[in-house]
């Protein structure tokens, strides 16, 4: 795996980044560290991939349990050291996963699972942050009888 990030110029402090893959997104600073506010913050982008990376291998387990899942989101909450390097020192998940009669063990075991063996950015942060996680089940079929 290969990324390639370019400085935009001395009048700001935003990057752009590419992908071995081909794709491209862009980051930036605050202004009170001389950015412009035009991207998200590189640690921004670690919750994000952090974030995809979970919620891929939920939906990969559920959809190979053959469980009818329709949505799923993550919304992650961080905490961060106050002196340097400001690593994460808790992140906690908070699922919202949408399906037909999704049973809450498999949904529980999936998120569990991509959090103990799956997700390499998950296990990666778990190294100074405590991750916790929680999980909101939305029954598409209850709706649809009611």
């Amino acid at each position: 795996m290969e990324v390639k990030i370019d400085w935009g110029g001395p009048d700001g402090m935003l990057f752009v980044a590419q992908t071995g893959t081909g794709h491209i997104t862009a980051m930036d600073g605050a202004p009170e560290g001389g950015g412009h506010n035009l991207a998200p913050r590189p640690m921004e982008m670690v919750l994000v991939g952090t974030g995809g990376c979970t919620a891929f291998d939920v939906v990969l387990i559920l959809k190979r349990g053959r469980h009818a899942v329709t949505g799923c989101s993550v919304k992650l909450i961080a905490e961060r050291a106050e002196v340097d390097p400001k690593v994460f020192t808790s992140i906690h998940f908070v699922f919202t996963v949408t399906g037909a009669n999704l049973p809450r063990a498999a949904v529980e075991r999936a998120i569990s699972l991509s959090h103990e063996k799956y997700c390499s950015a998950s296990a990666m942060l778990a190294h100074t942050a405590a991750i916790t996680w929680s999980a909101e089940i939305i029954d598409t079929a209850a709706a649809k009888t009611e």
